[in-house]
């Protein structure tokens, strides 16, 4: 993936003129179920078709929207008559739920893959989409999952994340006498970071706050913003010092890099670092949409979470964006982590005529003005096809901050190397071996030397 042209991708798709035609209107078909509850995630009704033109199974990656697109299934069904069923996977199972779905007689019609690593895994069952008239609208070309010259994964949104701050509550702290720094533009490396978070620890009476940085959730299955999203740093990084995107063994050479911040939150925080195994991201956006802290990392997608809270304190107008600085040379010049893990794929195994409805369903999503909104305003995706115009961009103000920096010429963005990760076995291992350092029960040492060893052993068994 080209991050230069992932940064130029919000304003092409604003000068872009190009429309894909949408659905042709379907007879009325049977319509969709309430959303229940189901042991592996979230599921719409079971789509039945009774005409022969297809159905769709969407299996969803996200929890946090997962109720979004219930909500979308039934639009579209509403809309053109074609049964679309959606089941979500539960945080840090999908490619579990994923191996369970296909063997069934009606398997999913419509899932992710998370780049190449994930391709490797799924290509007996993913459909060349070199000549579907959605990859034609693909700003981007080489954003895409390729194979020879094939196409057999569509990115479908560009994200960014970094730590989520208050502006509101850093306001009141600039505002302290003996403040670290006098504003955010201040805070653009490591050092003023720590320096501000631990004097707003110290102080965090007067801020009328229980901690700078929201809970380091480590439930299970809610620790993908460490061994994922925060290893990317260290990881891209080191794939730039030695100009590769991705190796068979790790240096974890910025492993000090990474303890420097992971630190700085489990110190820095409402939760005492012994308490994180039981914690949530929804506890960690909740504490933050209820201005119990300053900060969280998270990307733009948590926005619906902030502002779905009950009792939510923070301002749209306050809720920003601040790169996750690790004490790099030059990270003055640090942006936001941008890119993506989300690539659609049609099901190569499934009936010829549900392969059909769920590129006829993609289609519809992203031209029509139902889905163009459920994208835009709902989801708060950033899509990177040229049917969005300039007044079609997400106006949530997350969103809005990972244009602006995608946008800052002077930034360079952090890509997302973490699509190159082993396996889901090797970030659920680092990520207990975290947890563990942070409740005090192992050396850093160790951790480092645990996930160097998981990287290459699960590497091998990728050959």
């Amino acid at each position: 993936m080209k991050l230069r042209k992932l940064a130029a991708l919000s304003l092409a798709a604003a000068m872009a003129a190009g429309t894909l035609a949408g659905c042709s209107s379907k007879p009325s078909g049977t319509a969709q179920s309430p959303a229940g509850e189901a042991s592996e995630g979230t599921r719409s009704g079971e789509p039945v078709s009774a005409d022969g033109k297809g159905q769709i199974y969407y299996l969803n990656f996200k929890p946090e929207v997962a109720d979004v697109w219930v909500e979308l299934a039934e639009k579209y069904t509403a809309e053109t008559g074609i049964p679309m069923k959606v089941q979500t996977a539960a945080a840090g199972t999908y490619e579990q739920t994923l191996k369970s779905e296909v063997a069934k007689k009606e398997p999913p019609t419509l899932f992710q893959i998370n780049g190449p690593i994930g391709y490797k895994s799924w290509a007996k069952y993913c459909r060349d989409l070199s000549d579907t008239e959605i990859y034609g609208h693909l700003i981007d070309k080489t954003m895409a999952v390729t194979d020879g010259d094939g196409v057999y994964g569509i990115p479908y949104v560009v994200e960014g994340y970094g730590i989520i701050y208050n502006d509101a509550i850093m306001r009141k702290y600039f505002a302290l006498d003996g403040a670290k720094a006098a504003s955010m533009d201040e805070i653009n490396d490591f050092d003023t970071l720590k320096a501000v978070s631990e004097d707003m620890q110290a102080r965090k009476a007067d801020l009328g706050i229980d901690g700078v940085f929201a809970s380091t959730s480590f439930a299970p299955g809610e620790d993908w913003r460490w061994q994922t999203h925060l290893a990317n740093l260290p990881v891209y990084y080191e794939y730039k010092d030695d100009g590769v995107n991705d190796k068979d063994a790790i240096d974890f050479r910025y492993s000090d890099n990474f303890k420097n911040i992971f630190d700085l939150y489990l110190n820095n925080s409402c939760t005492d670092p012994k308490m994180v195994g039981a914690k949530t991201v929804e506890d960690s956006m909740a504490e933050f949409a209820l201005g119990k802290v300053a900060m969280v990392q998270n990307g733009n997608w948590g926005w619906s979470q902030v502002a779905g809270v009950e009792g939510n304190t923070v301002k749209e107008e306050d809720v920003k964006f601040l790169p996750i600085y690790t004490g790099m040379a030059g990270e003055e010049k640090q942006g936001l982590c941008i890119g993506t893990e989300n690539f659609f794929t049609i099901n190569s195994q499934a009936k010829a005529e549900d392969q059909q409805a769920s590129l006829d369903f993609l289609t519809w999503l992203f031209s029509s003005e139902t889905g163009k909104d459920y994208i835009t305003n709902r989801l708060g995706f950033i899509a990177p096809f040229d049917t969005f115009t300039a007044d079609e961009k997400p106006s949530d103000p997350l969103a809005k901050e990972v244009d602006r920096y995608m946008s800052n010429g002077n930034l360079y963005s952090i890509s997302w190397n973490f699509t190159s990760f082993p396996s889901q076995t090797f970030k659920d291992d680092f990520g207990a071996s975290l947890l563990q350092y942070a409740q005090g029960g192992k050396e850093w040492q160790a951790v480092v030397d645990d996930m160097k060893a998981g990287w290459e052993s699960e590497k091998a068994m990728t050959k």
